[in-house]
């Protein structure tokens, strides 16, 4: 009998999402030798190497990779357990793992937390901030119980609820005041400062303006809708920020603030969770209370 333990398989899962022995340490908060040291005694216990390690990366073997294909499967029937135990037990409490897109987190988590607080204050809420991406992808191992982002996901496993629309705004210089309303086909033309790649809402603005990135084009990128639009503020180009993020960014930074004309962009705003989630009935009124405070947020 070969005598695998949920800790082997948690701490291998990690190894093979980050593939990288410290970071994934990091990850499960322990030492990265002691990370190690588990993964070498999974390799025996399996019989054969599992992990091909290098100086600066770690590659799975083909076993490997099946292994943890396998391995996020268990771990996902073993969190949603626990789920279906937490169900059957008095509603809204432990824990909720909440994933939020940073083009989000911080205009409506406060809002979040302090409803959610209210409302079931046996609900211990864990957030965390990540792009579309990462979160879906932690959505489906098991990693989180539900996250926020911009609709459609396109994950055929996963449901979708949407919670509200926002626009997006243009950022421009204070000295741009007064001037006339650009359109999508101006802003073309012009100096737009986006996201950086993995951001869905730079992937919207893209869209909007009808851009065709290339190296030819004169694009500048920020990691953040802060920094974007404190250029902006230095008068390096111009922005679009979505309708829950004005009033926080441009409060310090020398801009003016223009909505679009029709066809106005905007972006609809959704909670999704897996469909298999025990919690799900739950994960729908958590929702409802998400949506208040998002349409609050936009109202005040």
């Amino acid at each position: 009998m070969i005598d695998i333990s949920m800790k082997h398989l948690r701490y291998f899962e990690a190894l093979a999402q980050h593939r990288h022995f410290g970071r994934a340490a990091e990850a499960c908060s322990i030492s990265q030798p002691a990370l190690s040291l588990q993964v070498k005694e999974l390799e025996e216990i399996v019989g054969a190497p599992l992990v091909e390690r290098g100086t600066r990366q770690i590659r799975l073997t083909g076993l490997g990779e099946s292994f943890a294909a396998r391995a996020r499967i268990i771990l996902r029937a073993v969190e949603e357990l626990g789920d279906l135990a937490r169900a059957s037990h008095r509603p809204f409490t432990g824990q909720l793992r909440l994933g939020v897109i940073p083009t989000v987190a911080p205009y409506l988590l406060p809002s979040v937390i302090n409803s959610l607080t209210q409302r079931y204050p046996a609900l211990d809420l864990l957030p965390r901030e990540s792009t579309t991406q990462r979160l879906i992808g932690e959505l489906m191992n098991g990693r989180l119980d539900a996250a926020i982002l911009a609709l459609p996901v396109s994950e055929p496993a996963l449901t979708a609820v949407s919670l509200f629309e926002e626009e997006f705004f243009l950022v421009r210089p204070q000295a741009d005041a007064g001037k006339p309303v650009p359109s999508a086909e101006m802003l073309q033309d012009m100096r737009l400062l986006l996201l950086e790649e993995g951001h869905c809402f730079r992937d919207q603005a893209i869209s909007f303006c009808k851009i065709s990135v290339s190296p030819s084009h004169d694009l500048i990128e920020g990691n953040s809708l802060s920094t974007l639009v404190q250029m902006v503020g230095a008068g390096i180009g111009v922005t679009l920020i979505p309708e829950m993020a004005v009033p926080v960014e441009t409060r310090s930074a020398p801009v003016s603030v223009v909505r679009l004309a029709p066809p106005r962009p905007s972006r609809t705003i959704g909670m999704v969770w897996r469909k298999t989630n025990p919690l799900a009935d739950e994960l729908v009124q958590i929702a409802g209370v998400i949506r208040a405070a998002g349409t609050g947020r936009l109202a005040a």
